[in-house]
């Protein structure tokens, strides 16, 4: 099956002025990830706006991504929703559109036990054929509902198709204890993107970051480092885009992606999907002042 990679990005879900999904700036925005030398491409997660979308629009966002996309990197398609009846409903459509795999966020807002989190993610792994992949997400600061080893390790072997899981949570402990699940074959990526570099330097299969989409350079920059075992380089290079992640993220991140793309010309608006809320026009303007005296294109260091 399918695994997750390298730089996975998170795809915010552009906007027209109507508030509709912009289609032709999530085609330019698929481009600029791939161009950019970045491995994967996650539509509808938090960095898309998710809970604030339709099941319609995120359908949409999905079929655009995939259909242009057409095979040239891997998509895996957000499916978590408010309820499992809605999150069934998005895994199967991932499925018929041809999706590489899906991601399924822990229930939110509501507290679960770790049994209802193993009913929870059986049932929405057993809603699609079994050789389809399934990974577990985590962002326990959000979703209120957290994910353990032994939660994992349970739900890998009641489902081969839940082979891993995306953690975005800074605990790196926990972390390497997602890794000796299933025999250390469970696959793990890192949301926080400060521990990209530590994570597969032992043993993790990569990032899930929306910062990737504005440094993507970098995160190339740093995964190749990776890959030719020169950590070395790969420090350097991650210290780079530590320090432009704390300026991206200063505020709102999500909001700051979506300047930072407008400015670049990628898509078209920088409009959030209300309540999230638009950088005022002094934030906008303190970030492409700062990225740009901080040269955030250059990459060697």
């Amino acid at each position: 099956m399918q695994k997750l990679f390298g730089t996975v990005v998170p795809i915010v879900t552009p906007l027209t002025d109507e508030d509709t999904i912009d289609e032709e700036s999530v085609k330019s925005l698929v481009d600029h990830v791939i161009d950019g030398g970045l491995h994967c491409l996650y539509p509808c997660g938090t960095t898309g706006e998710m809970m604030y979308l339709t099941a319609e629009e995120r359908k949409q966002v999905a079929e655009i991504t995939v259909k242009h996309t057409a095979g040239r990197i891997p998509v895996f398609v957000h499916a978590g929703a408010w309820n499992l009846k809605d999150t069934v409903e998005l895994a199967r459509h991932a499925v018929s559109i041809g999706a590489d795999g899906i991601g399924v966020v822990t229930p939110v807002f509501y507290k679960l036990s770790d049994q209802g989190l193993v009913d929870y993610y059986e049932a929405v792994a057993r809603s699609v054929p079994e050789d389809f992949p399934v990974y577990l997400y985590g962002i326990p600061q959000h979703a209120v509902n957290d994910l353990n080893a032994a939660v994992c390790e349970e739900l890998a072997k009641r489902c081969p198709n839940i082979i891993g899981i995306k953690y975005s949570y800074p605990d790196f402990t926990r972390l390497q204890q997602f890794m000796m699940v299933n025999d250390q074959k469970f696959s793990v990526l890192v949301g926080p993107d400060h521990l990209f570099e530590a994570l597969c330097a032992v043993g993790g299969d990569g990032v899930v970051s929306g910062n990737a989409m504005i440094i993507r350079e970098h995160y190339a920059a740093v995964w190749d480092a990776i890959q030719k075992k020169d950590f070395e380089a790969a420090t350097r290079y991650q210290r780079r885009t530590n320090i432009l992640n704390a300026v991206l993220c200063e505020k709102n991140n999500i909001a700051a992606y979506k300047v930072m793309l407008k400015a670049e010309g990628i898509i078209k608006t920088s409009n959030m999907r209300r309540p999230m809320e638009n950088l005022t026009a002094e934030e906008e303007a303190k970030l492409l002042r700062t990225m740009k005296e901080l040269d955030y294109k250059h990459v060697t260091v």
